[in-house]
């Protein structure tokens, strides 16, 4: 039996481990997180907005230094001033920036100017070398021609055009040459055939003269260093001269021969020859001198056409 009196009320259960604690729902705090993230992508925003602006302004003040063109060929800006309105004072313009580079636009000008002065200069002194270049080559090649006997063909027309106008007596005399030619070796050939009748004159004086002259020659007073007048030494002089292409002194000894009245056409055509080469001469120090003038499209009438004389006399 109990000792514990019967009207004590039972004792009360036991709480349970894990009762849930009543709270109130956390409203507060999750408006509070919500204002918190607004700010931070607002600051975000200004943040990258400020970056953007800054990065702009520095990419404008370096790109000039790195690929601008020069400044003077940069053109004038006027920027109005800071704080204009549209009904304010006009813009601002640096008149001492307009200045300088007008000043140096004038300089540039000079420049060009200068170097077209000298680029039309160099053409022209080039033109002028080319033109006596042309008339040297057929001054040097009509020269050839003559000196082989042969016709000038085409170098007669350049003949015409490059020296008729200047040096009209002798394009014609080394046409008339070209036209009946005589060389060097028909001269030399000439001599030989008349040297007899040069030598003792026989045919022209007959044979009394002839033996007089011989005799009156056996015997010859002369200065010391002067050529013999025997005319035996004359001919050999004159071929010798001749074999050096000296013309001109072998004409001469030859018409200090008894013979030299039957060499009539051998001199003649020795004559010619030394002509043309002075005709030639003529030409070539026109054309080396730059006197001959552009070529024209003018002509000279054919030269007269002269039978030739045979050098055999």
């Amino acid at each position: 039996m109990s000792d514990a009196p019967d009207d004590l009320p039972p004792p009360a259960p036991p709480p349970p481990p894990f009762a849930p604690i009543a709270s109130e729902p956390p409203r507060r705090s999750m408006r509070g997180l919500a204002w918190a993230v607004l700010l931070a992508f607002a600051l975000g925003l200004a943040a990258m907005a400020a970056a953007m602006h800054y990065y702009a302004r520095w990419t404008a003040t370096k790109a000039p230094t790195a690929g601008a063109a020069p400044a003077a060929a940069q053109p004038v800006v006027i920027v109005p001033a800071q704080g204009t309105r549209p009904g304010g004072p006009g813009p601002v313009i640096d008149l001492d920036e307009l200045s300088t580079r007008e000043g140096e636009l004038s300089r540039q000008l000079a420049g060009l100017e200068a170097r077209t002065a000298s680029v039309g200069q160099s053409a022209a002194v080039a033109s002028g070398n080319a033109t006596r270049a042309e008339a040297m080559l057929i001054a040097f090649a009509a020269r050839r021609q003559i000196d082989r006997g042969l016709p000038l063909g085409y170098l007669e027309n350049q003949l015409v055009q490059r020296f008729g106008a200047t040096q009209g007596p002798a394009v014609t005399t080394v046409r008339q040459a070209a036209a009946s030619p005589v060389t060097l070796e028909d001269l030399r050939a000439g001599l030989d055939a008349i040297a007899p009748d040069l030598v003792t004159g026989a045919s022209s004086a007959g044979w009394l003269a002839s033996l007089r002259r011989e005799l009156s020659s056996l015997v010859v007073l002369r200065r010391a260093g002067t050529a013999s007048p025997m005319p035996s030494e004359r001919l050999s002089r004159a071929r010798r001269l001749l074999e050096a292409g000296q013309v001109g002194p072998a004409l001469a000894e030859v018409a200090r021969l008894p013979g030299a009245a039957q060499a009539q056409n051998w001199t003649a055509a020795a004559r010619r020859y030394v002509d043309a080469r002075a005709a030639l001469d003529t030409i070539e120090t026109s054309a080396i001198a730059g006197t001959a003038p552009a070529p024209v499209a003018a002509a000279l009438p054919a030269p007269a056409q002269q039978p030739a004389p045979t050098p055999a006399g």
